[in-house]
């Protein structure tokens, strides 16, 4: 079992799912338990205990113990005082990845940009920063990174240990521009990774799922920064995205289709272009059959667009174009779940129809899709390790045992392509199946068995999915 406890009172899903149930008369008892003792750190690092929840309100952590250290110094502490202990980010993981029965550290207070390199274009940061943090600081001294999410409220740090991603056909996921990690490993010490000399180590450790140390500061590949415009068109026929899917996607540096999969249309295109790159679109031309909005548009069409991001090809910096979702509007719980498979690129046509024809079976759950085009990269546990990938995104309503059926029939549906869900959301693949499509597995968890032999990072999550318990 994986071990997250949720209030709900509704039965659990399938034996693949995540849901362990606690009911609600024994959570609020042991939650008053919680509450009723004080934890002190003694690391001069401040320590709480309470109930956590994560961003969208679907689980409650195990435990409430969070500790919150301001140097990397009492994280070394922390590390060799505690049997078990996990990173807590900006918990908007929707499953138990970072879950943990005993102790949490939270880098919260750990956020500084430490030095910007112009000579290596290079950015070193401490691992509790977010893009939203980031960004504006190296804008302001002419540098940019490569790539962004849909939100930038998310660590950075979190973002690459799970493979997240933005857009872009030529554009690796975000941990693509890590070139040094620091982490502070099972017996306290601190160890430093680079990819000029330490190769598959390296790459072993980016995409790190929170197994092999605590990191504490990332160096990330910059660039000069740039100037972008958004444009959004309605109504894109389906037909058009099956004949023209490589120059859909290609259309722009970064490229989005929403659709709730209820009609032959795609209910919109979002394509981001960088100034000079000679991708910059007219505002009134239609775009393969759609449209262009004539209003600024939600990814979900009924709600506000007030917090979107500037559209209708106004220009603006990079980091206030990338994201869905302005810098500034902080969300609150998402009220929602979230899915995502990758598949190769080579199968990305077959694979959006296969969705596409049971898209009208899920019409009370659903509430978006996003399909966005990553690139390839040789970080082991990335979903686009050698493959170049199309990811189909699912943002579904807040009922669990609904949508875990549905879940169901697209991961059926999806594979025939070895679609590998997104580390940090909801999926049903079971287990074995999950790391059968991991090529170098069997070398990662040599990895966690170099930085980690006990198991200090290990949870039921990464136990259950990285590991064969018959083995």
């Amino acid at each position: 079992m994986v071990g997250y406890v949720t209030i709900d009172d509704r039965p659990a899903a399938g034996k693949e799912g995540f849901v362990v149930l606690m009911n609600k008369r024994a959570f609020l008892k042991l939650s008053s338990a919680w509450l009723a003792t004080p934890v002190l750190s003694g690391l001069g690092g401040r320590a709480q205990r309470e109930a956590l929840r994560n961003w969208a309100g679907n689980l409650t952590y195990s435990t409430g113990e969070i500790h919150t250290p301001g140097s990397v110094e009492e994280i070394q502490q922390l590390v060799r005082k505690h049997r078990r202990l996990k990173v807590l980010g900006t918990r908007h993981c929707f499953n138990t990845i970072a879950d943990s029965r005993d102790a949490f550290v939270s880098l919260a207070r750990l956020n500084s940009l430490v030095r910007l390199d112009p000579t290596a274009s290079e950015v070193t940061i401490e691992a509790g920063m977010s893009y939203g943090q980031l960004c504006p600081l190296i804008d302001a001294r002419g540098f940019a990174l490569h790539n962004l999410a849909s939100l930038p409220h998310i660590s950075v740090a979190g973002a690459c240990a799970t493979a997240t991603h933005g857009s872009g056909i030529k554009n690796g996921n975000l941990a693509t521009a890590v070139t040094a990690i620091e982490m502070v490993t099972a017996d306290g010490e601190v160890a430093t990774l680079t990819r000029s000399n330490d190769g598959e180590r390296f790459q072993a450790a980016v995409v790190g799922l929170g197994a092999l140390g605590v990191v504490t500061r990332l160096t990330l590949r910059v660039q000069p920064r740039y100037q972008m415009r958004q444009y959004v068109y309605e109504q894109l026929p389906l037909a058009e995205v099956q004949e023209h899917f490589e120059p859909i996607f290609s259309a722009g540096y970064s490229v989005s289709l929403f659709t709730d999969w209820q009609s032959d249309r795609v209910n919109s295109v979002w394509i981001k272009s960088r100034e000079g790159s000679g991708a910059e679109r007219s505002p009134t031309e239609p775009f393969f059959g759609a449209r262009p909005a004539t209003r600024h548009l939600h990814p979900i069409v009924e709600l506000s667009a007030e917090n979107c991001t500037e559209q209708m090809g106004v220009p603006g910096p990079w980091y206030e174009r990338l994201p869905h979702f302005r810098m500034g509007f902080t969300p609150s719980s998402g009220k929602e779940l979230q899915a995502e498979y990758f598949v190769p690129r080579r199968h990305a046509v077959d694979a959006f129809l296969a969705v596409s024809r049971i898209g009208r079976r899920f019409s009370r759950e659903i509430l978006i899709s996003e399909i966005r085009a990553i690139d390839a990269d040789d970080l082991w546990m990335s979903p686009c390790y050698k493959e170049p990938c199309v990811a189909i995104h699912f943002t579904w309503k807040q009922d669990w045992p609904a949508v875990a059926a549905r879940m169901q029939v697209i991961e059926q549906e999806l594979a025939p392509f070895q679609a590998r869900p997104h580390w940090g959301k909801l999926f049903t693949i079971s287990p074995a199946l999950l790391r059968s499509r991991y090529e170098k597995l069997a070398d990662f968890r040599k990895q966690i068995a170099i930085y980690d032999p006990q198991g200090k990072f290990r949870n039921e999550f990464l136990q259950k999915h990285l590991y064969d318990p018959d083995a």
